[in-house]
């Protein structure tokens, strides 16, 4: 999950973790109001690489199907049993989603 930045009126920064998407504008903490600054500065090391990626996944039935189309396109990728993509880099989940036409607008990458 992505790493979201906020400031305070006296320029004070805190981060908080939310799901893509689901980040509030303005969070409060201990009484002080803070604003999202940044829309995404980092996914959290501890994450780290292989990412099993669920929103580039398919159907648990098609999952053979995405292992074969990315080993033809030039991008060898393992596919979980329930049809989500393991990238093992930052490059190769960039290739990967290329070789599929899709393009992740919120991505660090």
């Amino acid at each position: 999950m992505p790493v979201y930045c906020y400031e305070d009126d006296d320029g004070d920064l805190v981060e908080r973790v939310f799901r893509v998407g689901c980040a509030p504008r303005r969070i409060e903490i201990n009484g002080r109001l803070y604003h999202r600054i940044v829309e995404s500065v980092s996914v959290p090391s501890s994450c780290g690489w292989p990412m099993v990626c669920k929103a580039s996944g398919v159907s648990p039935e098609d999952a053979s199907k995405l292992r074969d189309y990315l080993k033809r396109r030039g991008v060898p990728t393992e596919v979980s049993s329930d049809g989500d993509p393991i990238y093992t880099s930052a490059n190769h989940r960039k290739a990967a989603l290329k070789a599929r036409g899709l393009h992740d607008n919120n991505s660090y990458v």
